[in-house]
């Protein structure tokens, strides 16, 4: 088993110091970020967020047969981007139209390193 620990305490003590309290600072940043990922950690809106990614535009009927998923558990991810804020939503009639915000292309590029279609 490999250990990733150090086996002499060296602490930069300066740096150290400078680097923690930037990172006490933007402690909020960092916890919304990390929730905003998590929006992309579950397989399901993983996918979903790819079909938006490639066809730009979708409805709620296409994602779920897309997905091959009951239109209420789409609805129900569907929402879950909406509130991380990766996905908006409009109406269009008796239709519910998503699609990618930008903040949501730009994690799901870095997700997929690089190999979503623009």
């Amino acid at each position: 088993m490999r250990d990733d620990r150090c086996d002499l305490l060296c602490l930069d003590l300066d740096a150290a110091e400078r680097l923690r309290s930037i990172a006490l600072e933007r402690d909020a940043e960092l916890r919304e970020a990390a929730e905003r990922a998590r929006g992309l950690g579950d397989p399901t809106r993983l996918g979903l967020a790819v079909a938006l990614a490639e066809a730009g535009e979708l409805c709620g009927c296409d994602l779920a047969w897309i997905s091959g998923r009951a239109q209420n558990l789409v609805s129900h991810h569907m929402s879950a981007l909406r509130t991380q804020g990766l996905v908006e939503s409009r109406r269009d009639g008796k239709l519910v139209m998503f699609a990618l915000t930008d903040e949501g292309k730009a994690l799901l590029y870095a997700v997929l390193l690089g190999r979503v279609p623009a």
